[in-house]
């Protein structure tokens, strides 16, 4: 026995001197990281490594790293300390009129960024202030933005034991939490806090659930106050509706501008983290893929910790949905701009984490994707004359989708990051204009007397938008019934002129064929070919 226990202690011990070496090794040339965690797209890297120098550091002493050519470069995202504008992500365009909002071009475009760019990013950044402040590390914390639109905490404290007696669904309830039920243990600025509890709305701001934040007398974590205590950083999300993709994807877009609003660490981009829904609903959606571009871990609801105490050791509560003045739903943009930096970036953000391909192509022909209806309202009543009036264009491939619950949504992003132009009449179905690629064309073939909605995301986006004008050349159904009652344009069917119709497809093909990325990616693709 005792040789045994000698011969043990001797192998751990030579274990033990090589691990040491090991690490030694790792530190000295940073083969410790692991450069596969970053996942993010190839034009991202150099501005990671930019926010986290120390990262680009391994990079450039390690030979395996595979992000060589993005170091050295002098680029920033457009909201850090020093980040000069012309070095910043993208710069947008504004070359139409601003219609009286402000007094000259620049600041048309000051304005512009602020409101739907990395500058509204830069904004909330500014207003961050401390609501709860610690005195020591493993105190707790919480710091917001102005309004209650955004915030993050450590080491908070989550009371949910009074779910076990709520029988019915919880969706925007606005009192799932009590007083005491919300805390840490911190000096609270209790008046800072109430003067920002001034949007209580369910999807406005966090002030419905921070109102009843309570500063508690000792430390939850480390007193064995808590029944769970999370390790992982989790977001708690208040989310719109589901089963429509213009709203649902104000969630993810908002969840990936407070992962920059949050960029605190090299791991800001990490999908090791959690989401926790705020409400009792079981998760369904068509576009539950998006989570993947977030986390590799299943949603939670509030249904997991029914009548638990619950501690996080790093939580955020991101912008929400339907904010004021918030992104993107009936948010008023300045007029004659365009090229939203933050908008392509989460465009290409999600398109990488979900793995949608762009196709090669041997020729030049126009990719045209109509989307058809299979709804009761806004269907195309002559939508078979006008594919085949495009199909007797030789330089367009024409595809008619439907998109619904048969088709993955992964697979309509496919199709949609592969189409040049989009057509569709109004509807959620047309959000698919994020994933476009950068020369593409919206064709809202009617606007259904929305005249802002489509339009302002593909502002936002950087797409060409086009949409119908002449209203003696299409065919309205009937006034129109909405089911409250009245005579509305989206409660109806519609037929249009075949030439009109072909007409204004060509002026979204003259654009997409002068475009300098469409010329681009087929001298790209041409040569590999």
């Amino acid at each position: 026995m005792h040789c045994m226990f000698v011969v043990e202690e001797y192998q751990f011990a030579v274990l033990t001197k090589l691990c040491l070496c090991l690490i030694i090794v790792n530190r000295q040339w940073g083969l410790a990281y692991n450069f596969t965690e970053i996942n993010l797209p190839k034009e991202h890297i150099s501005y990671y490594f930019n926010s986290y120098p120390e990262i680009a550091e391994k990079c450039k002493v390690d030979p395996t790293c595979p992000y060589k050519d993005k170091l050295n470069q002098k680029v920033c995202w457009g909201y850090e300390q020093g980040c000069k504008f012309q070095d910043s992500y993208s710069i947008p365009s504004c070359p139409g009129d601003h219609k009286g909002w402000v007094k000259t071009k620049q600041d048309q475009l000051n304005t512009f960024y602020t409101q739907g760019d990395f500058g509204y990013v830069r904004e909330q950044l500014q207003e961050m202030m401390v609501m709860c402040e610690p005195t020591f590390m493993e105190d707790s914390s919480l710091e917001c933005t102005k309004h209650l639109r955004f915030c993050r905490g450590r080491n908070l404290m989550l009371n949910f034991t009074d779910l076990s007696s709520r029988k019915e669904q919880l969706r925007y309830k606005m009192d799932i939490l009590k007083e005491g039920q919300f805390g840490g243990y911190c000096r609270l600025h209790k008046s800072r806090l109430e003067n920002e509890c001034d949007q209580i709305s369910p999807l406005q701001s966090w002030g419905p659930e921070l109102r009843y934040f309570t500063e508690l007398p000792r430390r939850p974590i480390i007193e064995k106050d808590c029944d769970i205590v999370i390790e992982k950083p989790t977001f708690i999300l208040k989310i719109d509706a589901t089963v429509n993709m213009y709203h649902h994807f104000c969630d993810f877009f908002n969840l990936y501008a407070s992962l920059h609003v949050n960029s605190s660490h090299p791991s800001t981009f990490s999908t090791d983290v959690h989401i926790l829904i705020w409400e009792t609903y079981t998760y369904q959606s068509s576009f539950g893929a998006a989570w993947e571009a977030f986390t590799s871990h299943p949603v939670w609801d509030l249904k997991t910790f029914r009548g638990e105490t619950v501690c996080f050791r790093n939580v955020v509560l991101p912008l929400l949905p339907r904010m004021i003045f918030g992104l993107y739903y009936n948010t008023p943009i300045i007029w004659g701009c365009e090229k939203s930096g933050l908008f392509h970036a989460f465009s290409r953000h999600t398109l990488h984490r979900l793995k949608i391909p762009l196709h090669k192509r041997s020729d030049k022909k126009i990719h045209v994707t109509l989307l058809s209806r299979d709804t009761a309202y806004r269907r195309i009543l002559n939508e078979k004359e006008l594919i085949e009036g495009l199909h007797e264009n030789p330089d367009y491939v024409v595809k008619r989708v439907v998109y619904n619950r048969d088709i993955d949504f992964k697979k309509q992003l496919e199709i949609t990051y592969n189409s040049d132009i989009f057509i569709g009449i109004h509807g959620a179905g047309l959000s698919h204009l994020m994933f476009l690629p950068d020369w593409a064309v919206l064709f809202e073939l009617y606007n259904c007397e929305d005249e802002s909605c489509y339009s302002d995301l593909a502002r936002l986006r950087g797409v060409k938008y086009i949409t119908w004008q002449d209203r003696n050349k299409l065919i309205q159904q009937d006034e129109g019934h909405h089911p409250e009652g009245g005579a509305h344009a989206k409660f109806t069917n519609y037929a249009f002129d075949v030439d009109e119709f072909l007409r204004l497809v060509a002026i979204g093909a003259k654009h997409v064929k002068h475009h300098a990325a469409f010329k681009e990616f087929h001298a790209t693709h041409h040569d590999e070919l």
